[in-house]
């Protein structure tokens, strides 16, 4: 049996990518040298799934920072505002992704949001009435004859051109409609020099099918690839697809001239009964999503190869069902994790291993083989991963414990008389710099260099000395830093049961930004008091307000490899009995504002509008609400999310019944503000005046005009002034320089 791979991790096995391109923007190395890094990145990558026996692997999976923004720039959907900064193509490339403030301008980055229902993000593609559209690039030329020249014989993949219009921002006159069929042209170019270089297969990704379609949609679809189908030039075209099934199209897409077809069989729950209930066509071949692409957990062979019979397709190719980009690259770096646990997990390398076990076994009698035989052991039972009380706890939840009582207007008033916060507060969303000082200090903890006492009072310090410099920039409620936190999601699992953790495995969260999601192993509770100590102590040093930082429920499940041995809602629900527990600890504390970030709770929505509700906000909004429902009326209550789109579940956010919520804003042009007036959003809101993850410095002029936007659809009493998210990315110069710029425009605003 064949097997695909429709992309690989890039970020390199030790993080290499992420150090390489952190220099280069310092000035530390040229652009040779960036490039040579990327290179051995790509030429391992290859070589390894050449090795493990992957019928087809991908070239052009490599980005420096997102595939979307590499196709804006090979067919040049380039905004004027970048190309007048007059950079190098590699630098401009990164103005796109990161801002640009220096000699030659200031701009803001482009838009930035979750890719699909991962925590992956993209960069949001602009597309205005000047945009000149045209195969510029030769990025897939170049890596598919670099591979070739390594002796991978690869598929290209590129994103397709349905799911990049549907991504893209159109901020003229001009509509998809206006541009598609120029667009398409282009892409049939690429296909031509694809084909004309040797490319004999080419993997259109077009992961926007699996999402809700409409007539207009499916027609659109169709125009487009009717053109580059046509003109093939001797390729073969696969028509990738992943993250759900394609239930609206399914039965136009397998009548178009495909030579393949990927279909995720993982998280698409109408795949098998859209195959059985309208065929697949003899002539071409279905790559089968088995092997999952999201998460770490071993692949179990019997449901596989189950699956694989049921399918009942005779040409059938075994593949990931997405790209591996989201899981770590090896359990080779994994040395401190008993192998009781290990041998559970498959990253991406180990991935490999499994795709060409099932290949080798498939269609034989298998049951008999050794490799069917070990893999089957695995799934016997687990050490350590059930807690009976925990389950009975979760079982004794009834529904008063969901409500918060006095209702939301009431506390509003309390709070308000409280709290006596000046009109638009002013406030930071938690974490500052973490400096090389501040992670040296957590690493030198961790080696058993430095001991727990002086481990403790130089976060004391960095605490006090941060709350010092929110005093005297002005901001009205402080915040301690997190001097603590090596992540907002690992820091709270370091302290609950049923969590595993890791030492290199790490995934691409967006650009240079890599995370470590720790593994939910068995039943979850809280150990110990978790912030506490370090929210007292800040509170002992300043007379203003002192906001206690959590993580959600739904956040701290999202940014983990989650379980798949009992439901998301009941995972939910175990992590917000733990963290409804630190909430109470802090309210006896004497912490009057307590922040639970919600950074995250878009991610796991279903891309179907009709699953929203029975497959995920009917738990996840409630499970927010147990979290805070105890506490008194008093205490302010605020939650933080983040890059994603919320303006369609604005009802949903609202009923978490929060007191205070804070949005990613201002690299969106706040088009949230729309959704809460058409909403009546009843709870005060800070959308994120300027953009925390560029290194620009937003001037007071641009704060204010912000302010004044959202003052037209916000009432006066209900707004905060707050950046759009944590600063732990960011630098102390520029820090200081923003928020002192942010503190001086609320009071432009207030005067």
């Amino acid at each position: 049996m064949k097997t695909s791979v429709i992309g690989y991790p890039r970020i390199g096995k030790d993080r290499e990518l992420k150090f390489a391109s952190e220099k280069f923007f310092a000035g530390e190395i040229d652009e040779a040298a960036l490039q040579a890094v990327a290179k051995q990145i790509r030429k391992e990558d290859l070589l390894k799934q050449k090795e493990a026996g992957i019928t087809y692997i991908s070239s052009n999976d490599f980005s420096f920072y997102d595939n979307v923004l590499d196709t804006a720039f090979l067919f040049n959907v380039i905004p004027q505002r970048y190309k007048d900064l007059g950079l190098s193509e590699l630098e401009t490339y990164f103005a796109l992704a990161r801002g640009y403030q220096g000699e030659k301008g200031n701009v803001k980055a482009l838009a930035m949001k979750k890719w699909f229902n991962t925590n992956y993000h993209y960069l949001v593609p602009e597309i205005d009435d000047d945009t000149e559209i045209r195969l510029v690039g030769t990025k897939p030329v170049d890596e598919y004859k670099e591979a070739r020249d390594l002796g991978v014989d690869t598929k290209v993949a590129v994103v397709g051109p349905f799911t990049f219009l549907k991504l893209a921002k159109f901020t003229g006159a001009k509509k998809i409609a206006d541009v598609s069929g120029k667009l398409t042209e282009e892409y049939v170019k690429l296909v031509s020099v694809l084909t004309s270089k040797g490319a004999d297969l080419i993997e259109f990704d077009e992961p926007y099918l699996v999402r809700d379609l409409d007539a207009s949609d499916i027609e659109l679809f169709k125009n487009i690839y009717a053109s580059i189908l046509a003109n093939k030039n001797g390729a073969k075209i696969l028509l990738q697809t992943y993250f759900g099934d394609i239930r609206d199209i399914y039965a136009e897409v397998i009548k178009l001239d495909f030579d393949l077809i990927g279909i995720d069989f993982v998280e698409g729950r109408k795949s098998l009964e859209l195959v059985k209930s309208y065929g697949f066509p003899s002539d071409k071949a279905l790559v089968a999503g088995l092997v999952n692409g999201k998460n770490i957990w071993r692949n179990d062979y019997k449901k596989t190869l189950s699956a694989l019979k049921e399918i009942g397709v005779e040409n059938v190719v075994l593949g990931t069902s997405c790209s591996l980009l989201h899981v770590p690259y090896t359990l080779d770096n994994e040395t401190k994790l008993s192998d009781d646990y290990k041998k559970h997990f498959a990253f991406a390398e180990e991935k490999l291993t499994e795709l060409a076990e099932l290949a080798s076994i498939a269609g034989t009698d298998y049951e008999g083989s050794e490799v069917y035989k070990k893999n089957q052991s695995l799934f016997e039972g687990r050490v350590n991963s059930e807690d009976k009380e925990v389950q009975a706890k979760v079982a004794a939840i009834t529904d008063a414990d969901y409500v918060r009582l006095p209702v939301f207007e009431e506390r509003e008033k309390i709070q308000k008389q409280i709290l006596n916060l000046p009109l638009f507060p002013t406030t930071t969303i938690g974490s500052f710099p973490q400096t090389s000082d501040v992670r040296k200090n957590r690493q030198e903890f961790k080696k058993g260099i430095k001991s727990r006492e002086e481990y403790v009072e130089f976060n004391k310090k960095k605490i006090a000395e941060c709350i010092k410099l929110q005093e005297e920039i002005g901001l009205d409620v402080i915040v301690h830093g997190e001097f603590e936190r090596n992540d907002m999601v690992e820091y709270f699992g370091e302290h609950l049961n049923g969590y595993l953790f890791t030492e290199k495995a790490w995934v691409q969260s967006y650009g240079t930004r890599n995370v470590k999601p720790p593994i939910i192993w068995g039943d979850v509770s809280r150990r110990e008091a978790i912030t506490v100590e370090w929210s007292k102590f800040a509170k002992s040093c300043t007379n203003k307000p002192v906001k206690g930082m959590l993580t959600g429920p739904v956040t701290i499940l999202n940014w983990s490899f989650p379980r798949e041995d009992i439901s998301i809602k009941e995972s939910i629900l175990q992590i917000a009995l733990a963290i409804r527990d630190e909430v109470l600890d802090l309210e006896a504390n004497g912490i009057n504002i307590i922040q639970i970030d919600e950074a995250a709770l878009r991610e796991k929505l279903p891309l179907r509008k009709s699953d929203w509700y029975s497959e995920y906000l009917d738990f996840a909004i409630p499970a927010f609400r147990l979290v805070h429902s105890k506490v008194k009326p008093e205490t302010q209550i605020h939650t933080h999310m983040c890059y994603s789109e919320f303006t369609d579940i604005i009802p949903a956010i609202d009923a978490m019944d929060a007191d205070v919520i804070t949005f990613e804003a201002s690299r969106s042009d706040l088009q949230i503000l729309d959704s809460l007036k058409e909403n009546n959003f009843k709870t005060e809101v800070g959308p994120g005046v300027y953009d925390i993850h560029s290194p620009r410095v937003p001037s007071v002029e641009e704060i204010v005009a912000a302010l004044t936007k959202m003052r037209e659809k916000i009432e006066d009493s209900k707004l905060w002034v707050n950046p759009d998210c944590g600063l732990k990315t960011r630098g102390n110069e520029e820090t200081v320089k923003s928020l002192t710029n942010l503190v001086a425009a609320a009071k432009q605003i207030r005067g």
